[in-house]
């Protein structure tokens, strides 16, 4: 066989891979299991139901930290409320969000900026980036406050969870030795 034709078979073989590995390892993420999933905060169901259930479980609070999950309150627009966790905290005004389903259906957006627009400072009410604008988005949204987890986030995690989500591995494995290689 020649080296067109064993390239032309390889390169076949792997789109054929990639095509069938692709939808099945998708993921769809709804804000709420994914932000359980990077903060290691254990509370199920809606957002706006992460605010009352952490009474008592979890601390909670007004200040932003490292790790914590922002409760959205539930709005007209947002019947189900959101949950966002706080990868970085820029300034006692402005930190930056990961969280899924917020620009794009079911993506995730890893460190855009939220900025406090409340008029006491107390994060009651922030302004979030939204990717088709490329900047803040134009509405404000009410916050109930910060839920704080008990250890730093799971970067590791969320990067892994991403990371299935968005792409299908390639493995190569050899014919002498069984040794895979992922990419």
């Amino acid at each position: 066989m020649n080296f067109k034709a064993l390239t032309a078979r390889f390169a076949l073989m792997v789109a054929c891979g990639l095509m069938t590995a692709t939808p099945a390892m998708a993921q769809f993420w709804q804000c709420a299991p994914y932000a359980r999933q990077i903060s290691g905060i254990d509370i199920r169901g809606n957002a706006n139901t992460w605010w009352s259930q952490a009474a008592g479980h979890y601390a909670r609070g007004h200040a932003p930290k490292v790790g914590a999950v922002l409760a959205f309150s539930a709005t007209s627009r947002m019947r189900m409320g959101h949950v966002a966790m706080v990868s970085e905290v820029v300034s006692d005004r402005e930190v930056l969000l990961t969280h899924a389903n917020w620009s794009r259906r079911g993506g995730v957006e890893r460190d855009v900026r939220a900025i406090d627009v409340s008029p006491n400072g107390d994060w009651s009410m922030v302004k979030v980036w939204y990717g088709p604008q490329g900047d803040l988005g134009t509405s404000a949204y009410p916050t109930k406050g910060f839920i704080y987890s008990d250890h730093a986030p799971a970067n590791d995690a969320a990067d892994d969870a991403v990371d299935q989500g968005s792409k299908a591995p390639m493995i190569l494995a050899s014919l002498d030795t069984g040794t895979t290689v992922s990419f």
